[in-house]
């Protein structure tokens, strides 16, 4: 498969490995444009796609959350806890934080 075939999921999980940081900017963006349409899709996708890159498997260890779970947390569908989210978050070794939105 050359370079301009590549699926996009699989090109970012690709820059989420060569470059962790990477992930700070892509989670900050997704939880940005969350209240847009399909910005809650695009959340759930971005922390997805972290998981992946680091291992699902060891994500999901790490967050006390079977494999299979968090696949299914993390899908287009899925609509994860708090709980969940935040062990998520936490696993891939991110933390969330709020900002005043200057335009409310």
């Amino acid at each position: 498969m050359n370079e301009a075939s590549r699926p996009h999921d699989q090109t970012v999980i690709e820059l989420l490995r060569e470059d962790p940081t990477f992930a700070d900017e892509y989670l900050a963006a997704a939880l940005e444009e969350v209240d847009q349409p399909g910005g809650r899709e695009a959340l759930l996708a971005a922390l997805r796609h972290i998981a992946e890159a680091q291992g699902m498997a060891a994500v999901a260890e790490r967050a006390g959350i079977k494999r299979e779970s968090l696949y299914r947390a993390l899908s287009p569908k899925g609509n994860p806890t708090m709980k969940t989210l935040l062990a998520v978050t936490n696993a891939a070794g991110l933390k969330l934080s709020v900002h005043r939105n200057v335009t409310a």
